[in-house]
């Protein structure tokens, strides 16, 4: 069975698609991009952004039953691979004290919807 997640804490979708998707056990959460859902606007700064994002997964994990430890991959598009090193401080102290670390891969791409510097997606599982 298919249940599809929404919650207020994380911004609407900025397109035809679920926050996340629910089925047997495994959440699947949509890209995620740096818009502050309090004020619906994409935060400026790289850093403001990255730091958006995690919250809004987050959200949408404590809105479906999960947690951080049940990431289990971790899909990030950023829009300047520069930033690589300055995401992975902030994505440490993410999944600070959670181990094993979830599986992950970092792209560089041209762009992302309305202009985000980055996009995170992520995959949980409940064991």
């Amino acid at each position: 069975m298919k249940r599809a997640i929404f919650t207020e804490g994380a911004p609407a979708p900025v397109g035809p698609y679920s926050q996340a998707i629910e089925v047997n056990g495994t959440l699947y959460v949509s890209g995620q991009i740096g818009i502050d859902p309090g004020t619906n606007r994409l935060r400026e700064s790289f850093e403001g952004q990255a730091e958006q994002v995690l919250k809004n997964v987050e959200a949408v994990l404590q809105e479906a039953g999960y947690s951080k430890g049940d990431i289990v991959k971790v899909v990030i598009y950023l829009t300047d691979i520069t930033k690589f090193k300055e995401f992975n401080s902030l994505y440490e102290s993410f999944f600070q004290g959670i181990e094993p670390k979830p599986a992950r891969v970092t792209v560089g791409v041209k762009e992302l919807p309305l202009g985000a510097q980055i996009e995170v997606e992520v995959t949980a599982v409940k064991v």
